[in-house]
């Protein structure tokens, strides 16, 4: 936890002890950074005390290890190493990301894709689902179950990012499928980072759309220059660890020719840069069913502010996501603002964040990858 007034100017003069009277969302190092500060949380404060009455629906989740990934590791009992630790997955593989640990090691620049849940198959979804599904899924019991998988797989750490481009369509009005895209989905998916490392929890699309050709086209700055336009086909599921699993004897997982004629459910496309420079190259293959853009940050970052307007021009639906609910209230004020649109897919809870609180944030308030969703199912009227 941070100071939240370490940017006004002073530096801070001691621990992080004193918290706001009102919302007890925030904490300070010392009274003159606090009265500092006063003017900037004054607009929030009223926010942030409404948010911290539902923190208990934030930290609900149905899994053996939500106490650990959770309240313990806001109350710093726990950390997200020894959550991942005791799960064996501790800077393996795709996981090696999900701490801080991973911060001194990880190189975007590295072009292996790591294809292995590093999990048994008893906790993983490694083969097809023994049955398609027959509803709409609204939480990760409902998936896990659908699954097959025991509620003490930590594998929802990962999935929360293929299952929120699912339930992303749903908000967007897409899950039903109208004709036009009944056997394809273009997804354009803006500002992935550590999905690079992660490529492979995407073939889990496979089951979650079946019959469906999913395409995502993944646009960034964090993704290096030689690998712009790189394409990936993910023709099976991540693999396990059991030696005698059938996903041992499929064909490889993923293919690097993108000419391939071997077919392929999901395929993935990167793309380096911000997505308003690139999408007239973009657009000449591939044109967006439905835009997500994961953890957003829009109200923290100038660069968002032509891609808005772009997004708004090409008249697409976009659902945005963000750590917490004030992340997406200053989010959903700045794209109303740019594009004089309200917003018709309000902020909502994400039933498929990420099942593990994000570690020293800015707010005591608990923070998730991909917490809320909102956006835009249409923008001209």
């Amino acid at each position: 936890m941070e100071c939240a007034g370490k940017r006004q100017g002073t530096r801070c003069t001691g621990p992080v002890t004193r918290r706001c009277a009102r919302c007890g969302a925030v904490a300070y190092c010392s009274v003159s950074h606090q009265i500092v500060h006063w003017p900037a949380h004054k607009e929030e404060c009223g926010r942030l005390e409404q948010h911290m009455k539902h923190m208990d629906i934030l930290n609900e989740f149905p899994f053996t290890f939500t106490q650990e990934a959770t309240v313990q590791v806001c109350e710093k009992l726990e950390t997200r190493c020894s959550v991942l630790k005791k799960r064996g997955v501790h800077q393996m593989g795709m996981w090696l990301y999900e701490c801080c640990c991973g911060n001194s090691v990880i190189s975007f620049d590295c072009s292996r894709l790591n294809n292995s849940w590093d999990l048994s198959n008893t906790f993983c979804p490694c083969t097809e689902p023994l049955s398609m599904i027959s509803k709409h899924l609204t939480s990760w019991k409902e998936y896990y179950e659908w699954r097959s998988i025991p509620l003490h797989s930590p594998v929802s750490l990962l999935l929360h990012r293929p299952l929120t481009i699912y339930y992303a369509t749903q908000v967007a009005g897409l899950g039903r499928w109208t004709s036009g895209i009944s056997h394809k989905l273009h997804i354009h998916y803006l500002g992935p980072e550590k999905e690079l490392l992660q490529l492979s929890v995407f073939s889990e699309l496979h089951a979650l759309f079946p019959n469906v050709h999913v395409h995502i086209e993944l646009v960034g700055p964090a993704i290096p220059q030689h690998r712009d336009g790189e394409m990936i086909e993910l023709c099976n599921y991540a693999h396990c660890l059991d030696r005698d699993c059938v996903c041992k004897s499929s064909s490889e997982t993923v293919s690097w020719d993108a000419h391939t004629s071997k077919p392929s459910t999901v395929t993935l496309q990167l793309r380096s840069g911000f997505y308003h420079d690139r999408y007239k190259d973009i657009a000449q293959d591939s044109s967006p069913h439905l835009i997500v853009a994961p953890n957003a940050g829009i109200a923290a970052y100038s660069s968002w502010l032509p891609t808005i307007e772009l997004i708004k021009d090409m008249d697409i639906p976009a659902v945005f996501s963000d750590y917490c609910k004030e992340a997406c209230h200053l989010g959903a004020s700045c794209i109303t603002g740019v594009t004089g649109c309200p917003l018709n897919i309000p902020i909502q809870l994400n039933p498929f964040r990420q099942p593990m609180v994000v570690e020293d944030s800015v707010l005591l308030l608990p923070c998730y990858s991909n917490c809320f969703l909102y956006g835009m199912s249409k923008w001209s009227v």
